[in-house]
């Protein structure tokens, strides 16, 4: 399937990985209609390509995002904040469906609605001197595209209060003790240690990838024994596939798994 035409945001391919990156340096990827419109484009795009296995989300230039456009929201700029947000939050539950793990590779500034982007991702990288920066309370707003169902998640509530109501600039070291980032990396090997990551999740078994990422985003809201009833069903459907009965075939016969992701 060919992907998304769009000036803003850039989708392209590297076999199973599917790299979706925002185009806006000379704004610092700041997040205004057309973009959000074509993200959601190339999100819709993703969901609909089986061959996808890993989704890599990245921004041209010095940052990743500086979060929502501010001029389109000025007085008389003739931009909803629905117009601005819809797409962006459509996109995310896109992401959150697909089977394919997402990967937010983060450099230069990370911040309000993207830093809530990266943190609906399943995985994120950072290179070593990324800023984050919630930013939403700077400006009067309140959390969206994600954040406040995020980030209690994965830092917990009262860090979470601490980043959104004081709208501090933080490292990236202290985004990986906060466990907003999986990994810290030198930055001239962002991309490199990003696409080995990557790769890795590309050579796995998608379907059961998929079902991973469901459960655990169900579990904050089911109790235990409805998690356990969801856990046995999607196991059972996990040994009816063609990677489940090829990992079990390659582990008596001593020889390394293969996946293909069905």
């Amino acid at each position: 399937m060919s992907p998304p035409s769009s000036n803003e945001v850039l989708l392209t391919r590297d076999g199973g990985i599917a790299i979706l990156t925002f185009n806006r340096p000379s704004a610092m990827n700041a997040l205004d209609v057309p973009t959000t419109r074509a993200f959601l484009a190339a999100c819709q795009s993703l969901a609909d390509d089986p061959q996808v296995r890993v989704v890599v989300i990245r921004g041209e230039g010095k940052a990743f995002g500086v979060g929502g456009d501010l001029t389109e929201l000025q007085q008389g700029a003739g931009v909803t904040p629905a117009g601005l947000i819809d797409p962006l939050h459509e996109g995310i539950k896109l992401l959150a469906a697909i089977n394919a793990p997402v990967i937010a590779s983060l450099h230069g500034v990370v911040a309000g609605g993207s830093l809530s982007l990266s943190m609906a991702c399943d995985l994120a990288i950072a290179a070593e001197g990324t800023r984050f920066n919630l930013a939403y309370a700077n400006v009067g707003a309140s959390c969206d595209v994600s954040g406040s169902w995020s980030l209690p998640r994965l830092v917990g509530l009262r860090n979470a209060m601490q980043i959104a109501l004081l709208s501090e600039t933080f490292d990236a070291a202290e985004a990986l003790r906060l466990g907003l980032v999986n990994r810290v990396v030198p930055a001239d090997k962002l991309q490199e240690e990003t696409l080995g990551l990557a790769r890795r999740l590309a050579a796995g078994p998608t379907l059961a990838y998929g079902r991973m990422k469901r459960l655990m985003r169900q579990s904050f809201e089911t109790d235990l024994p409805t998690q356990l009833d969801a856990e046995r069903e999607n196991f059972k459907a996990s040994t009816q596939t063609d990677d489940f009965k090829e990992a079990v075939s390659a582990f008596f016969a001593k020889r390394p798994v293969v996946f293909k992701g069905r």
